[in-house]
């Protein structure tokens, strides 16, 4: 693990949190492979009853990294190979582990969300069991803006929050939602005033009970309300025929001029 997500755990509940404040916790290629491992070494551990995921500096997350992003551009054929072509064993590949891996935890995971929650930051948020916004708080599934679509594994958790066409809407737009909206969509389980303290107080709550039956409650819900991993395999496939495609290219482009774009 790097110092990019830190890792403190006490009284039963692990506390992990996006370190790079000065950036908002975008979420850096490095980062994304902290994630994995921060969350692999939590599945390695008998004593870690609940989690609590958050950003520092009081921000969950801007979102991808849009430095890191752009620098794909001269390994974009390495890219998609790896997007088409999971680890041996795994229906996720490397970019959606980072979410998937915190769903598969056997334990709850909240995620606290502060100031904005967009694009993968919002992919990483709903990978986890439940949402605690703060009132003012802002999120967005934006990968449209760029582009792009969500494949960080938002086909296993958004079939389980919404309706079709409100998570059509939300793709398809990319527009960014006040919590009050987010929580109305099911996208947010609660709001608090504080949402890092409730996130711990909800966990320190959860770890106090039968381990056996939380993890057993979170195993039937989660096999009752079940996705077709398969369609993790979609995500990528389609992602990886429109990136670095003209139209992609040129949302990325006008947003970076502050233009109207002009797709063919």
């Amino acid at each position: 693990m790097t110092d990019l997500v830190t890792l403190t755990i006490e009284h039963h509940v692990a506390r992990a949190t996006l370190n790079r404040p000065d950036k908002k916790n975008a979420l850096s290629l490095e980062m994304l492979s902290a994630l994995t491992e921060t969350a692999q070494a939590i599945q390695a551990r008998d004593d870690i009853r609940a989690v609590v995921i958050h950003g520092a500096g009081g921000v969950f997350s801007a979102g991808i990294d849009l430095a890191d992003l752009m620098g794909l551009a001269p390994r974009l054929d390495e890219i998609k190979h790896q997007m088409r072509n999971p680890p041996e064993g795994d229906a996720a590949n490397l970019f959606q582990k980072p979410v998937t891996v915190w769903a598969a935890l056997p334990v709850p995971v909240i995620a606290a969300i502060e100031d904005v929650c967009f694009g993968a930051g919002m992919q990483l948020a709903l990978g986890a069991d439940f949402r605690i916004a703060a009132p003012d708080a802002r999120l967005s599934i934006m990968e449209a803006k760029w582009g792009l679509i969500p494949d960080m594994g938002l086909s296993q958790s958004l079939p389980r929050l919404m309706r079709a066409d409100q998570a059509k809407e939300l793709v398809m737009t990319g527009r960014v939602l006040d919590a009050a909206e987010a929580a109305s969509l099911g996208l947010v389980t609660r709001l608090a005033d504080d949402p890092l303290q409730a996130a711990l107080t909800m966990a320190g709550d959860l770890a106090a009970k039968s381990p056996d039956a939380i993890r057993a409650g979170k195993t039937l819900v989660d096999a009752a309300w079940a996705t077709d991993p398969a369609t993790l395999a979609l995500e990528a496939e389609l992602q990886a025929q429109i990136m670095g495609a003209p139209n992609q290219m040129e949302a990325v482009m006008a947003q970076m001029q502050k233009r109207a774009p002009s797709f063919t």
